[in-house]
């Protein structure tokens, strides 16, 4: 079905933008990026000029202005994806915003009100929620393919000690939770299509910054555990493992699913320690941000509902909280008192 394709303005340079996300959505055939912004008018028409983008803007809220624009994207650093969601949704525009969309619940709350006082649609960037991989795997996992799953294991690292990017500044929502241990609790939230009853986590954090850079949780989903490690100062490595009574799935790469080339997921009935019994099923090169920003912009032209709504934002970032409260505290905690 031929769709008129949403225009839209991206409200920042950040790598992931210019690298990842404006490419992407640049090869949908419901995407049109008519404009980007920054609070540098230099950096803008020079990111407009390399990447063919019609408009710069000096500023965020000269883009808002924009009558031809109907939806934005937002790479901004953390602390500023409320307050400019609020603002572009209050300017009439559709919102994208990258993840976490909030620094804790409350943050989410206001954009739910914001989202019903203005009627326009706001969703969280967790793109892996609409890659085809992911979506097999949760069916094969509904077709009990692998029996009763008990147990979910995660781990998600990289290393930065770079004092001056934002993943290492704690008050613009820095730290290894916030950046990339949000993906562990949301796919296991998505894998069990269920909510923690309650968490523990443990919480290391670095003496310059303060950002938690080594950081692990249990989360209790009423008999069965979704159990996760992230660092921001480890070498590089991501694994997600779904147990089952009868056997086990095994995602290579979970989370930066590359572009650009197949990826494969094991299917281990554990009859052999050495691995001869494993399936690998490979899944063909699929862009998981082009997948993203075509859901969105058909959401905006069908006025349906989003896949990923503001509620399951919600329900993540209590568990965010959860997490950190336990670390503090040293106990388990309820994400439902978040």
């Amino acid at each position: 079905m031929n769709v008129d394709k949403v225009r839209w303005g991206v409200l920042g340079t950040a790598n992931i933008a210019v690298r990842k996300v404006i490419p992407a959505m640049r090869s949908s055939d419901v995407c049109d990026i008519l404009a980007i912004a920054s609070r540098d008018a230099d950096v803008a028409r020079r990111v407009a000029t390399d990447m063919s983008i019609p408009t710069a803007y000096g500023s965020y809220d000269e883009l808002l202005s924009d009558p031809e624009i109907e939806a934005v994207y937002i790479p901004l650093p953390n602390h500023l994806h409320v307050e400019w969601s609020i603002k572009a949704a209050e300017a009439g525009k559709h919102v994208l915003c990258e993840k976490p969309i909030g620094l804790n619940a409350g943050g989410v709350r206001d954009l739910i009100a914001a989202r019903d006082r203005t009627g326009m649609k706001i969703q969280e960037a967790f793109m892996v929620r609409t890659h085809p991989m992911w979506i097999a795997v949760r069916d094969m996992v509904r077709q009990g393919r692998i029996g009763e799953v008990r147990a979910i294991t995660g781990f998600f690292s990289y290393f930065n000690v770079d004092l001056t990017n934002i993943r290492n500044k704690l008050e613009l929502g820095g730290g290894a939770i916030m950046d990339i241990g949000c993906y562990c609790v949301n796919l296991s939230r998505f894998i069990f299509e269920d909510e923690p009853q309650r968490v523990v986590g443990i919480v290391d954090r670095d003496s310059q910054t303060g950002t938690d850079v080594l950081s692990s949780a249990i989360l209790d989903f009423s008999g069965r555990q979704a159990t996760f490690t992230c660092s921001t100062q480890l070498t590089p490595f991501q694994r997600m493992q779904i147990c089952g009574t009868k056997a086990r799935i095994e995602v290579e790469i979970p989370f930066n699913i590359p572009p650009d080339a197949a990826t494969r997921v094991y299917d281990d009935d554990g009859t052999d320690l050495y691995g001869r019994s494993v399936e690998v099923i490979d899944f063909p090169a699929a862009d998981q941000y082009t997948i993203q920003g075509d859901l969105f912009s058909r959401a905006i032209r069908e006025d349906s509902a989003l896949s990923l709504p503001l509620e399951d934002s919600l329900n993540n970032m209590t568990v965010v909280d959860a997490i950190f409260r336990s670390a503090e505290k040293g106990r388990w905690e309820s994400p439902a008192d978040s």
